[in-house]
């Protein structure tokens, strides 16, 4: 066990976090097989139980199984606490646990915190994890209370509105998109106001934690100088057009087509409800097999971008977008800077930025390859769909996940963990040690474009 532990402290932080996320799957399917997660003669094949680990620790919620007709109340109570474990982050927990034990949060751990959550400094991150595990639990029970209330009038007893209060509060705050309905919020199309709570919560989960931490320093500060970051200013910017963007355009794509029978406040919340969702918390409130093939391409691009940085949601962030669109903006207009919010983006930003997009594009093209081998009888949108799903952590599906085959599954599942270890993480996993440049070349142009 020590020689274990030293092997992971010869890792460099992004080793150490990918480390510990396969060995946060690892016991995530020990606890799916304990004795009572089952329901009677219900029986799960080993690679299925390992897809809805990876699926709850990445809080993707794809899965191959229907978990109301699997699991006992007490696999679903499992399921939270995988969920909590992946939506709020490894080290987060940790660290939560090692403070409640008196443990020192030392220099190893402090650097492990700051990959995980992608901070660009060791300064205060023991203090960003009180605030983050603080919001995430008074936004769940706030959202938990809420909903077994509001649920109380749909259930026999007050033990099944709790159950499914709670679980819907947890896995819309953690973006997890599983559900114990069986049919996701299909049933609550008309109810507009589960449906504004749980995207409410998918947004409170997915807009990053440094937003929610600076607003609640901000309505507590009493300082009239209190200046958001600019993090913040472009992630809130960035997250409001995308939404913005994302309505209207589902509106404007099903309006003749899937919504051409609803009414017009029918159809705006299911264009609002799946713009949401399709950001990274993957529930629906609408069969989306039946949106036409442009609007699935259109919110395969939405779950490719994904929620924000250091956030529960994946794909490859707001800010990633918002710098990569501006350094063309900026490019286009022959200006070699990016000024925005009278504050200046550093060199290494753009790319950073560009070294995401192009490995998520790569690793999508190459993964939509392997399946349209592996899955003949899936169409190509269905295939995509599932792809950009598995790597924005979504969880939305066209119905294709539970009919992969095994080396389709095991494809799903290295996207669904390299969505939630983050990109930039998995370059640093796979690049090892850092090795700073020790002299420089003479410089030289390159003919381009």
């Amino acid at each position: 066990m020590n020689k274990s532990f030293q092997k992971i402290r010869n890792l460099t932080p992004a080793q150490a976090i990918a480390a510990y996320y396969f060995a946060a799957i690892a016991m995530s399917f020990l606890l799916l097989r304990l004795p009572g997660v089952h329901q009677d003669g219900v029986s799960i094949p080993l690679i299925d139980t390992l897809f809805t680990a990876i699926s709850a620790v990445s809080v993707t919620g794809l899965t191959v199984i229907n978990i109301s007709e699997t699991y006992t109340v007490f696999g679903i109570v499992l399921l939270m606490i995988i969920l909590q474990l992946g939506g709020i982050g490894i080290m987060s927990i940790g660290t939560f646990f090692w403070l409640l034990v008196g443990k020192r949060i030392g220099l190893r751990e402090r650097q492990l915190i700051m990959v995980d959550h992608n901070q660009l400094s060791m300064a205060g991150v023991v203090k960003l994890i009180r605030n983050i595990i603080s919001i995430l639990l008074l936004i769940e029970l706030i959202g938990a209370i809420i909903l077994t209330l509001y649920f109380m009038q749909f259930y026999d007893t007050f033990g099944e509105a709790l159950l499914q209060g709670v679980f819907a509060s947890v896995t819309a705050t953690t973006n997890g998109g599983f559900d114990i309905t069986g049919a996701s919020l299909v049933p609550y199309f008309n109810d507009y106001f589960v449906q504004v709570i749980n995207m409410m919560l998918i947004i409170l989960g997915a807009i990053g934690f440094p937003v929610l931490i600076e607003l609640k320093e901000f309505l507590s500060n009493k300082d009239k100088n209190f200046r958001f970051s600019l993090f913040t200013k472009i992630t809130v910017s960035t997250f409001g057009i995308l939404l913005a963007v994302g309505t209207l355009g589902i509106l404007a794509l099903e309006s003749f087509r899937a919504f051409k029978d609803l009414s017009w406040h029918e159809s705006l919340f299911a264009a609002i409800f799946h713009s949401v969702s399709s950001r990274s918390g993957g529930l629906v409130t609408f069969d989306i097999t039946q949106f036409d093939e442009a609007t699935n391409v259109f919110m395969s691009v939405l779950m490719f971008i994904g929620a924000s940085p250091s956030s529960a949601g994946g794909g490859i962030r707001t800010t990633t977008l918002a710098i990569a669109i501006l350094f063309l903006i900026n490019f286009a207009r022959g200006k070699n800077t990016i000024q925005i919010f009278k504050r200046e983006i550093q060199l290494i930003d753009v790319f950073r930025s560009y070294a995401v997009i192009i490995l998520a594009v790569f690793m999508v093209i190459v993964s939509t390859m392997i399946l349209f081998i592996t899955e003949p009888e899936a169409s190509a949108i269905e295939i995509i769909f599932e792809i950009t799903s598995a790597f924005g952590t979504c969880g939305m599906s066209l119905g294709i996940t539970d009919d992969l085959s095994s080396f389709g599954k095991l494809t799903i599942m290295v996207l669904m963990f390299i969505g939630r270890v983050g990109l930039i993480s998995f370059l640093f996993t796979i690049g090892g040690k850092t090795d700073p440049t020790k002299f420089h070349y003479p410089k030289e142009r390159v003919i381009i474009g």
